[in-house]
């Protein structure tokens, strides 16, 4: 915003030097081609112009003014007094051909300086982009690796999860063939306890009979 401001000032000013010397430069010529004739009054429209100028200063337009009051017409009636509105125009040359050279001084000047201020503005414009670009591509590397530090905490997370839930289906499946085993081993042994009571009988079944037949035999 500031440096519009200072712009539009700039164009301002700069229009209103050029404006001065262009008219300047006409004045000075339409007094030089008439400083030894009768002034035409159409002529002198050009140095009348300079009197609606900003950047003439008062003193010079009391002068072109007073210098513009002359008669015209009376002029040449006698050589005296076209010698004295000679001599007088001469001194009107040299006052706006001093303040051309003035003007066209000051508008050098005034563009150096915008644009050495254009120059100031357009590093200062460049230096702030990249700050701005900078920033923005730290921010997003940042937000990045918070990310993947997140994706990564959510996946340590998530092994872990899986990891539990594989120990606690192995620590099950542990303790099914656990029961199986111990529930296979006692049957196991119950069948063995079987087995000998039956054999057992069976021992002493014959044994009974065996007694008995011998005791027959006997008789």
């Amino acid at each position: 915003k500031a440096r519009e401001i200072e712009k539009a000032d700039y164009d301002t000013l700069h229009q209103d030097y050029s404006e001065s010397v262009d008219a300047l430069q006409r004045a000075i010529a339409v007094l030089k081609k008439q400083a030894h004739d009768r002034p035409q009054a159409e002529a002198l429209v050009q140095v009348s112009a300079l009197k609606d100028l900003t950047l003439i200063p008062d003193s010079a337009k009391k002068t072109i003014d007073a210098f513009l009051q002359q008669d015209p017409e009376g002029l040449e009636v006698s050589a005296p007094e076209a010698h004295g509105y000679e001599f007088q125009s001469h001194g009107v040359i040299e006052m706006l051909e001093k303040l051309l050279d003035e003007f066209i001084a000051e508008r050098t000047k005034l563009e150096k300086e915008e644009m050495n201020a254009k120059h100031a503005y357009d590093m200062l414009m460049q230096d702030l982009t990249a700050q701005i670009q900078q920033a923005t591509q730290d921010r997003e590397e940042k937000s990045e690796a918070k990310a993947k530090a997140l994706q990564a905490k959510a996946d340590a997370e998530g092994d872990l999860k899986d990891t539990g839930d594989t120990r606690d289906a192995d620590q099950k499946y542990l303790d099914d063939l656990t029961a199986t085993c111990e529930q296979k081993a006692s049957d196991f042994e119950s069948r063995q306890q079987l087995r000998a009571e039956e054999i057992e009988a069976i021992n002493k079944a014959i044994e009974i009979i065996s007694s008995g037949a011998v005791s027959g035999n006997a008789d």
